[in-house]
């Protein structure tokens, strides 16, 4: 069957070349419409089988989508069909007109015949829902959950949906149903697969409509009349098809850029975690989160993406931290994960707990042990020192010579004790007045120490040992609660001081949690940090802060000067993942993914831990509450390690830790008379008014003797006569 235009003129028939029969060739056409290339329209969409096998597939049905924290899981009517999975709201199954008689789509879950027949009865009293969500699959991933046997994702180009069904085998029916979809139309090169006429290539000849119309007897005026309008109906037709034709070259560039840079993704191995699930064969990307998504994935569903390619060699970061090897130390094997909880946890409304708080220090509110992470204050300090191994890198940089990579690496060190704060939203345990945390690292080269020396203000003190250099300082955390976040900044300086007398200070920058009551939780940190040394180099950092539009967030850009006030090194990079250096007065905003930015590396984040909590702790955060073998026999009793609120919340012990943690808070309360009438810090002493914490030594020897004689138990039982002479 052939389509045709009736023209103006009567006599002129405008042929659709896409709706030609194959079998039958057309008779001779009145006007000669010319084309460089043709082809097929059932081409467009792999031919007549792909099409017939598309609508075969077709499903629908309803599932159930996280949106955010204020709405929870809401229900969607999700089509697949030809490809693409599109999803629109509904408030009530029936009263929405989802399907037509003539739809042939196979239908997943509890929707049956009647419920169909009311939906649509409704469709003439009720506007149809327009979709509020497509996916492509060509350019998508998909996998189940391991924790949730009714739940599964969806990962695309900009966001990760999160849905769940109402039993297992519904689950099992839509992961059929898209894996089949996805090998239907599978992932190709969209090079040369279609080929569109450019307008260009279109042209129109009147020279046999002149020489009918004369032969007709028509004068010569007349004839020119008709040419002119052919011509013109020919111009406004042209004019139509050039639209046609960028609107869909348009459209195929972006499906081509879509499927290059996922085909690069998968080639450098960025997204290679998906492909451990059971349709992984259909599995190709993931991607980043959707600022309207809720990232609601267990510890183990959450997706690990490694970017392998690297344009920089990384200096092997083993010569400063596998010190156990020449140091005559054995290996200490350390846990890899957290104790299984005991206990379900349980929900907990955070605003309902802190929104009579706004405005205070947070530090003297009392949360739930819900908003805890097992360790505290005493044990995060020493996460500072993680990357201790650039300690040692400049202690011999500096030995050798070479100043400038001395001060380089030490502002690496700077920064590194910011990553392990990405993702970690939950709150340490507030010390209690005088309680202690060692940490004997000999596989890193390194011991440390810390103690709680004074409640109001709140000050921890530490001070750590290398190889060739000491670290130490105190911090007074002066937290605010502002309804949406919660401000924390530093008071106190960090003294780093080398053997040959080298000394470097700082003071750490401002840290912001945001979204504290509705959204995606985030933290960032901003501010300028000083890094003063007190020979040839300083360095000066800026923490940039994250607005609402960024795109590249936790960005850190400084410099090291020397003593003339030289830009000797510009340092970049990333306070969660990496930071690079360039020699010379070179530009910030450098590209590190640019070979030839001659950019290196001086420090990069180590891998996130295979087991992940919800507390999100780093491989070395896992390992700071762990008793090994034979060591709580050698602590004294006021080790954190031994605190009972923080070492069952550990084991998910939900219930035990929030009895434990009121009880030693009413114990707290002690800490300031306490404090009031004489108490002094066991193993720190301030030089000054204003001055630094400094550790007096001891600790260590008395270790060796286990001789803790004057260390009181400080989590042990109180009488009712103490705590009210307290009052």
């Amino acid at each position: 069957m052939r389509v045709k235009e009736l023209h103006p003129l009567c006599c002129i028939t405008l042929e659709s070349p896409h709706a030609l029969d194959d079998n039958k060739p057309p008779p001779e056409p009145v006007t000669n419409l010319t084309r460089s290339r043709s082809l097929p329209a059932t081409s467009l969409t792999g031919g007549s089988n792909r099409r017939s096998l598309a609508s075969a597939g077709s499903v629908a049905g309803i599932l159930y989508k996280w949106t955010n924290f204020s709405k929870g899981w809401r229900s969607r009517y999700f089509l697949l069909r030809d490809g693409i999975l599109s999803y629109s709201k509904i408030r009530r199954p029936e009263n929405l007109n989802l399907l037509s008689s003539s739809d042939d789509v196979r239908l997943i879950g509890n929707i049956s015949a009647d419920r169909l027949s009311r939906m649509d009865s409704c469709s003439g009293r009720r506007k149809q829902e327009k979709s509020v969500g497509i996916v492509h699959l060509k350019v998508s991933s998909f996998r189940e959950s391991k924790s949730d046997d009714r739940k599964f994702y969806i990962f695309t180009a900009t966001k990760t949906l999160h849905l769940r069904t109402d039993s297992i085998s519904d689950r099992a029916a839509w992961l059929q149903a898209l894996a089949s979809a996805k090998c239907i139309f599978p992932l190709r090169s969209l090079n040369g697969d279609f080929s569109f006429t450019s307008p260009k290539d279109l042209s129109i000849s009147t020279e046999r409509l002149k020489k009918r119309l004369q032969e007709a007897g028509m004068n010569e005026n007349l004839v020119k009349d008709c040419e002119q309008i052919m011509l013109s109906e020919f111009s406004e037709m042209h004019g139509q098809i050039k639209l046609l034709h960028e609107e869909r070259t348009n459209l195929f560039d972006a499906l081509r850029q879509l499927e290059e840079a996922n085909l690069e993704a998968g080639a450098s191995g960025i997204h290679s975690s998906l492909g451990r699930g059971k349709y992984s064969e259909c599995s190709t990307t993931a991607s980043s989160d959707d600022k309207q998504e809720f990232e609601d994935v267990s510890e183990e569903d959450e997706p690990s993406f490694h970017d392998t390619k690297e344009y920089f060699n990384e200096p092997n970061v083993g010569s400063g931290s596998n010190l156990s090897n020449n140091s005559g130390y054995a290996d200490i094997k350390r846990r890899t994960k957290l104790p299984d909880p005991a206990e379900k946890e349980k929900a907990v409304s955070l605003w309902s707990m802190i929104k009579d708080n706004v405005g205070k220090d947070l530090t003297r509110v009392c949360l739930p042990v819900y908003f805890n992470e097992p360790i505290s204050s005493l044990q995060k300090c020493f996460e500072d020192l993680e990357y201790s191994y650039l300690l040692d890198r400049a202690y011999e940089h500096g030995k050798s010579g070479n100043g400038l990579l001395r001060a380089l690496n030490v502002a690496a060190f700077a920064v590194s004790g910011y990553a392990s704060t990405e993702g970690r939203h939950c709150k340490p345990f507030n010390p209690l007045l005088g309680e202690t945390y060692e940490a004997d690292f000999p596989e890193k080269g390194i011991r440390f120490f810390s103690e709680k020396v004074s409640h109001h203000p709140t000050v921890i003190a530490n001070h750590c040992e290398g190889k060739g250099w000491k670290f130490w300082g105190d911090t007074n955390l002066r937290s605010k609660f502002w309804g949406r976040s919660i401000q924390v900044e530093p008071v106190g300086v960090l003294t780093l001081e080398f053997d040959d007398g080298e000394v470097f200070q700082w003071s750490k920058v401002t840290s912001t949690i945001y979204n504290i009551i509705l959204g995606k939780l985030y933290c960032d940190h901003h501010g300028v940090m000083q890094i003063r040394g007190n020979r040839q180099h300083s360095c000066t950092l800026k923490f940039k802060e994250q607005s609402i539009l960024e795109r590249n967030p936790h960005q850190v850009n400084g410099f090291v000067e020397d003593v003339a006030g030289q830009k000797a090194a510009t340092v970049f990079g990333k306070w969660d993942d990496s930071l690079y250096y360039v020699a010379g007065d070179g530009v910030s905003k450098t590209k590190v993914s640019d070979p030839a930015s001659n950019a290196s590396l001086l420090w990069r984040r180590t891998k996130p831990p295979l087991n992940v909590t919800r507390y999100n702790l780093t491989s070395f955060a896992i390992t700071l509450n762990e008793l090994t073998p034979g060591l709580k026999e050698m602590l004294p009793p006021t080790d954190s390690r031994l605190r009972p609120d923080q070492r069952h919340l550990e084991n998910g012990e939900y219930e035990k830790a929030n009895l434990e943690k009121q009880r030693l808070e009413r114990r707290q309360r002690m800490s300031r008379q306490l404090q009031e009438s004489g108490w002094r810090p066991r193993w720190f002493e301030k030089q000054g008014e204003n001055e630094t914490f400094k550790y007096t030594g001891g600790y260590w020897e008395a270790r060796g003797h286990r001789k803790w004689d004057d260390c009181p138990n400080i989590f042990g039982e109180f009488t009712e006569e103490q705590l009210a002479d307290s009052a």
